[in-house]
């Protein structure tokens, strides 16, 4: 079986990532130029208003639309003893006040007449780990089930030297990976983090503070496996971005990214464009011979 990463970024409105097993579509992902993304982002924003009601703030970042902050997602920092008028209860005589600046990350696009929905709780994902700035303590991911697994992770998070006051979870990726592996992740992410607050602590809110990562970065980083092999990409400036990530989070797989330099398009190569025709169609047939119908809702 040969598992194989496939980035066609050469056209400038749309870049795909398919994963391959043996020439069979196993993993895809889509980003379209004309919107950008902003969920992960990370901004400076500014209180406009608390609602008392709703247990949430409204919060300019610079998006076009305020964003949503619920209550329960403000840290605690960012509380002030007040005397009420300005702001909401949050917990004993501890209130969030208008005009107040504070960093949020988004955590949903901005849907229809509502904003983007936003929170403080700032989370910065990496290779193996997810840094938790705002938490104390340390864990390993819910989707890791196996005990002996969790068990063997968690006695390796023990060993790791943290800052205080800034935690992290290992992810999937990060499973039957070193303590020196999930350290080296662990201190780039911390690195990564104190040039966030730097450059928060330099500019006025609304501001954009960290834009998530490039799409072939983001690729690696979320669907990156040790089963595979290879890792084609067909636009020079993709490969080199990828490249250099590569180099800094782990040096010994770099050399599996490769540049696509052939006529026949990467993905017409693998054929995949009717593999990929086939996710957007209602009807989908399954091993048993029946099939099942699935249609859009509101």
């Amino acid at each position: 079986m040969k598992q194989e990463m496939l980035i066609n970024a050469v056209h400038p409105e749309q870049k795909r990532m398919a994963t391959v097993d043996d020439g069979k579509l196993i993993e895809f992902d889509i980003q379209m130029s004309f919107k950008e993304p902003i969920t992960g982002n990370i901004y400076k924003g500014v209180v406009l208003k608390v609602e008392r009601g709703l247990q949430a703030a409204f919060v300019s970042f610079g998006g076009k639309k305020d964003g949503f902050l619920p209550l329960r997602d403000v840290s605690p920092e960012y509380f002030t003893e007040a005397n009420g008028r300005d702001g909401n209860h949050a917990t004993g005589r501890h209130f969030l006040k208008a005009g107040q600046e504070l960093l949020v990350q988004v955590l949903r696009e901005v849907s229809g007449q509502k904003g983007a929905l936003l929170t403080s709780y700032i989370s910065l994902p990496g290779r193996y780990l997810v840094l938790l700035p705002n938490k104390q303590s340390s864990g390993v991911s819910r989707k890791i089930e196996d005990e002996d697994d969790r068990k063997h992770l968690k006695e390796v998070v023990e060993q790791i030297k943290k800052e205080d006051g800034i935690g992290f979870i290992v992810r999937t990726a990060g499973m039957n990976r070193t303590k020196q592996e999930l350290s080296r992740d662990y201190q780039h992410l911390l690195r990564l983090w104190h040039e966030i607050r730097k450059k928060a602590d330099s500019l006025r809110g609304p501001a954009l503070i960290y834009q998530e990562s490039d799409f072939g970065v983001r690729t690696l980083r979320d669907y990156f496996t040790s089963e595979i092999t290879e890792i084609w990409v067909d636009d020079p400036e993709t490969f080199k971005i990828m490249r250099a990530y590569c180099k800094a989070i782990a040096p010994r797989s770099q050399n599996m990214i490769k540049l696509y330099k052939e006529k026949t398009p990467l993905f017409d190569k693998y054929n995949l464009e009717d593999q990929i025709r086939t996710i957007y169609q209602e009807r989908v047939n399954l091993k048993s011979g029946g099939y099942i119908i699935i249609k859009p809702t509101e």
